[in-house]
């Protein structure tokens, strides 16, 4: 019994890693929990969330008092001559160390604006953010899709490859009885050919897919996976009227509008700099030419700040600002009508593939039945053979037609989803 025992563990520690390691199944809900934490191109746009904040936090800056501190030793040596032509040196040290600080108490608003500005672009980024997610979450269900439909495939061209073989199988023995013609035999054969290039196809294809969707879902390395799922596609009610509604919360529209708005107070901003500016200043320390320094002093004063001529600049920038304002409105409103018209496009598109999914479902179902009365007749020599192979070409172009149209359902629907701007989050 050990001598079994031994033989069986020998065996199974040499078999292959791929036939040991067990294949991996996901879900939708689990491709779309991997690729919200770990896709490359949302944690790039969660960055650029976090530089517009910090970029608020640098205009902001502004508002408050700027202090700095300064300690100098200097070294200063004078030589000259003098009457007699004797050369004289003089060496002189002098050390300081002091604190001063200034602060901006007027200046036309432009610090206020800049940052009513920078708290748009913030808005801007976060709906950057979600566009991002929705574009991500169409690819990942793209991926997902296309490999639910090649493991289907995959099914499908076995059993095509099964059915092409018990054709030749039959035709084969019809031939050696002399009841068929050569050239039957001969179709039947590329048939089966036909049917073994379109099973590794399908095979090469579902590789394809796995690795397009592993990158969907932000990991680096191959592995064997498969899918759960179904075909089933929700169709919800819908009046043309919503799609102007959808549009409005749509992130890519989102953002636009608050680019908008910022280049709105980037005008103000720029504005400002044709009103002065007024600061406060105030300095204390302590100076001697020995260190430490002993002796105080300290300064208190105010600055005026009013710009009389700069080859205008000033001017240059009020209008720079304005025509970015300008073009983002005008990016407003044709984004805002592509969106609608891409929405239409997509409900008709979904609408469609589902329809044609029942009428798919329909020819498959004429096929098969027909398939199996012509299959009875030509056994029994009722029908000819180029009558009946054309009837099993329909019936393998009805599977593959019905599958087809299943796929293209799913990724009408995932078309649609998109369209609304729906993230990530949002789980059918």
């Amino acid at each position: 019994m050990n001598k079994y025992v031994f033989i069986l563990l020998l065996m199974i520690i040499n078999l292959p890693v791929s036939a040991v390691k067990a294949e991996e199944t996901l879900t939708w809900g689990a491709c779309l929990a991997e690729a919200g934490k770990s896709h490359p191109d949302l944690i790039s746009a969660q960055e650029g969330i976090r530089q517009s904040e910090e970029a608020k936090k640098v205009s902001a800056s502004g508002r408050y008092p700027h202090i700095d501190s300064s300690v100098n030793i200097s070294t200063a040596q004078t030589s000259g001559k003098s009457s007699s032509g004797t050369v004289s040196r003089a060496t002189t040290q002098s050390h300081s160390a002091g604190i001063s600080g200034t602060q901006v108490l007027f200046d036309g608003a432009k610090i206020s604006n800049e940052v009513k500005s920078a708290a748009e672009n913030i808005i801007a980024a976060r709906q950057s953010f979600r566009f991002v997610s929705s574009d991500i979450r169409y690819r990942l269900r793209s991926a997902f899709v296309d490999l639910l439909k090649g493991q289907e495939l995959l099914r499908l061209t076995g059993e095509i490859r099964q059915i092409r073989r018990s054709n030749l199988e039959l035709i084969t023995l019809r031939y050696e009885s002399g009841i068929e013609h050569k050239g039957a035999l001969l179709t039947a054969e590329a048939n089966v050919a036909e049917a073994d290039f379109e099973a590794a196809r399908a095979q090469r294809a579902l590789e394809v897919a796995q690795r397009r969707l592993l990158r969907e879902m932000g990991r680096r390395q191959f592995s064997d996976v498969r899918v759960q799922g179904d075909f089933a596609v929700s169709v919800p009610d819908m009046d043309k009227s919503d799609f102007e509604t959808m549009a409005e919360t749509h992130p890519s529209l989102g953002k636009l509008i608050a680019q908008r708005n910022a280049a709105h107070f980037g005008i103000k901003s720029a504005e400002a700099g044709f009103l002065p500016s007024f600061s406060a200043t105030a300095g204390a320390g302590k100076t001697n030419n020995r260190w430490p320094p002993e002796y105080d002093q300290w300064n208190a004063g105010l600055i005026l700040s009013w710009p009389i001529f700069e080859g205008g600049l000033r001017k240059a920038e009020v209008s720079l600002a304005q025509s970015k304002f300008r073009q983002l409105q005008s990016d407003e409103m044709s984004v805002k009508g592509g969106l609608i018209v891409a929405l239409e496009e997509s409900w008709a598109g979904l609408l469609d593939a589902v329809e044609t999914v029942e009428v798919r479902k329909k020819f498959l179902s004429a096929s098969e039945e027909r398939a199996k009365i012509a299959e009875e007749q030509y056994s029994l020599g009722l029908i000819k053979f180029d009558d009946w192979t054309i009837i099993e070409d329909n019936l393998v172009s009805a599977k593959k037609n019905f599958l087809e149209a299943r796929a293209e359902a799913l990724q009408s629907e995932a078309g649609w989803i998109q369209a609304k701007g729906e993230t990530l989050e949002y789980a059918q």
